[in-house]
């Protein structure tokens, strides 16, 4: 499998990922107003900083990631089998089976909880507010507990079944065998960019801007790595992601929601370990990390110094708090993005 002979079929599965996705997001969003499944407003009468920079975005449609999923997984179904015929062999440095087993337990299992949760959100009832903002969907300690099932879950069939278990350094060109200790190594990793996908996912067109320059990088990774399956799976998540990023662009007609930012912050753990350099996936998804150390430094100054460090936590929010205006901070996001895509390639590839 090489470049010249997949590209015809890399832009094949874009195009026609793209086209499927978009007959079906306009009667989707549609029936999201029709369930009102849709974001509500928070905060009562003495509303936070938060609530109130938000408050415009009231009655926008939550669930654009239920529908990607779905349709990933339903064109990856229809579109895998007819690869032979389309001149296309198939080659992957695992097992078939047990890597399509791996790639579809995480992106469906984390899908499933933020549906869990986005339910809970939407039609439960919201807990009392706190310093960090009112808190509802499931607890912190609910939601972690869950995804460090689903993690090591994962991160177990990426040891036992893949039989994954080095890290590889660039630049300095270390191997380390991390043994059975890939198994909380793997899982932390998993559980660090769900979260981290999720914190970033707060502004219109942001978090899946800034998904969709990742997909681009990992895409030329997967086909120089020679994973077929990986390399169509992102193929088919690209064409669906610009679909759903032309309804998402500010101001937005539709939300991943927490079904779409948990399984997707995964799957970006997953791409990187399955292809093995964990160093470029942290390069390469230095915006989603930038967005997690924000807000571990804010929960840190407020637990040891009583005060807050940034005006919002996490950093989109500090910018949009101060005055800047929301496209502009998406757009100098994913300048930032491009910028980190070519640095973690250029790493991928030396």
């Amino acid at each position: 499998m090489n470049f010249p002979n997949i590209l015809p079929l890399a832009l094949g599965l874009i195009l026609f990922s793209f086209f499927m996705s978009s007959i079906f997001t306009v009667p989707f969003i549609n029936f999201l107003y029709k369930i009102k499944m849709t974001r509500r407003a928070e905060g009562g009468k003495k509303k936070l900083l938060f609530d109130k920079l938000h408050d415009k975005k009231v009655g926008t449609p939550i669930g654009g990631g239920i529908l990607m999923i779905a349709s990933i997984t339903l064109l990856f179904g229809f579109v895998f089998p007819l690869i032979d015929y389309m001149g296309v062999f198939v080659e992957s440095s695992y097992n078939l089976r047990y890597e399509l087993i791996v790639i579809f337990f995480t992106f469906i299992s984390f899908g499933l909880l933020g549906l869990l949760d986005d339910y809970i959100k939407i039609f439960g009832r919201p807990a009392k507010k706190t310093i960090f903002g009112v808190v509802t969907g499931l607890s912190k300690m609910q939601k972690f507990a869950l995804q460090f099932v689903l993690a090591f879950i994962s991160a177990s069939m990426l040891y036992f079944l893949l039989g994954i278990h080095i890290l590889y350094i660039p630049v300095l060109n270390v191997v380390l065998d991390l043994g059975i200790f890939y198994i909380p190594f793997s899982a932390s990793v998993i559980i660090f960019f769900t979260n981290a996908f999720n914190f970033t996912d707060g502004l219109d067109g942001l978090a899946s801007g800034l998904l969709l320059i990742y997909l681009m990088a990992y895409v030329f990774i997967a086909v120089n790595a020679l994973d077929t399956p990986l390399f169509i799976f992102i193929g088919i998540w690209l064409g669906s992601l610009l679909a759903f990023l032309y309804f998402n662009v500010w101001p937005a007609r539709i939300w991943l929601g927490d079904a779409g930012a948990l399984s997707f912050g995964a799957m970006i753990a997953i791409i990187g370990l399955l292809l093995g350099n964990v160093a470029a996936l942290f390069v390469i998804g230095a915006p989603f990390v930038i967005e997690a150390v924000s807000s571990l430094i804010q929960i840190l100054g407020w637990k040891y110094l009583k005060r807050p460090i940034f005006p919002l936590a996490p950093i989109h929010h500090a910018f949009l708090a101060i005055g800047w205006e929301e496209p502009k901070i998406v757009m100098r996001a994913w300048l930032m993005g491009i910028v980190f895509a070519v640095f973690g390639l250029w790493l991928a590839t030396i």
